[in-house]
């Protein structure tokens, strides 16, 4: 594993208990990050987070958060600033949910409208709230680096997942949009397009729509987490100086624009 240098920067993953925001923290760490774990999951973000804490004493945090709720994305983010003096360097908009699958006219709408609250509000949230602490940055010279974690779905449109793939369709203008308004204070934002993972959210697929992802795939298999967690610290880190607003593919060839 190459050793992408994070020395001393703090960085907050949401949907940090798990999966692939799970391999990002524990990637940061490896690059010498310090790590806040924002998740909903409380019981799961504890034992991640003192797990975690075991071969990185003092390094990692953890704050429960409802993502789609300003109110409680406001007070983890002052938490937050409040553990690690003042600073967040990096935020990684990470949790997300499937929704299930079925096609667009049989989706409830509840499902469809907690999808897009969960994969698009959310993240809206998240930097909404962390932004202003990047572009003042230490000492008032800004800097910020944010990394959107979004899909292959938002790129093309997976059929029985509408509102997965309108989300992340979403989430991907955001950071078009955002690494834009962004440009010259030092705060970059983009946003990574991965291929499916067999994570957790598999559960919430049918077997059937996981079929047709894996066949989309000229490499024949699933991306690893920690293949993502690679390419997130890259876009973490101060060597990603001149790339921001935007997507960057991990598909094993599916996607190849």
């Amino acid at each position: 594993m190459n050793r992408i240098d994070l020395e001393g920067r703090v960085a907050v993953v949401t949907g940090g208990a798990q999966g692939i925001g799970l391999a990002i923290a524990e990637r940061f760490l490896a690059s010498g990050a310090r790590v806040v774990l924002w998740d909903i999951d409380e019981g799961r973000l504890a034992e991640t987070g003192a797990a975690l804490a075991k071969g990185a004493p003092g390094r990692v945090d953890t704050c429960a958060v409802e993502l789609t709720d300003d109110a409680s994305v406001a007070a983890a983010t002052a938490r937050t600033l409040a553990a690690t003096g003042g600073r967040i360097d990096i935020l990684v908009n990470n949790a997300g949910i499937t929704g299930g699958n079925g096609t667009t006219w049989e989706l409830d709408p509840a499902v469809w409208r907690r999808t897009v609250e969960v994969n698009l509000i959310g993240p809206y949230l998240a930097c909404r709230h962390v932004v202003p602490v990047m572009v003042q940055g230490a000492g008032g010279k800004g800097y910020g680096r944010i990394v959107n974690i979004a899909s292959v779905a938002g790129k093309e449109g997976n059929p029985n997942a509408s509102h997965y793939s309108a989300s992340k369709a979403g989430l991907i203008a955001l950071t078009k949009s955002l690494g834009k308004e962004l440009a010259t204070k030092n705060v970059l934002v983009n946003a990574i397009a991965p291929a499916a993972a067999r994570t957790a959210m598999f559960a919430q697929m049918k077997q059937e729509h996981i079929d047709y992802m894996l066949a989309k795939i000229p490499m024949g298999r699933f991306v690893e987490v920690q293949e993502i967690a690679a390419l997130a610290a890259w876009l973490a880190s101060e060597d990603c100086s001149f790339s921001t607003a935007a997507v960057f593919d991990i598909t094993g060839g599916r996607s190849t624009y």
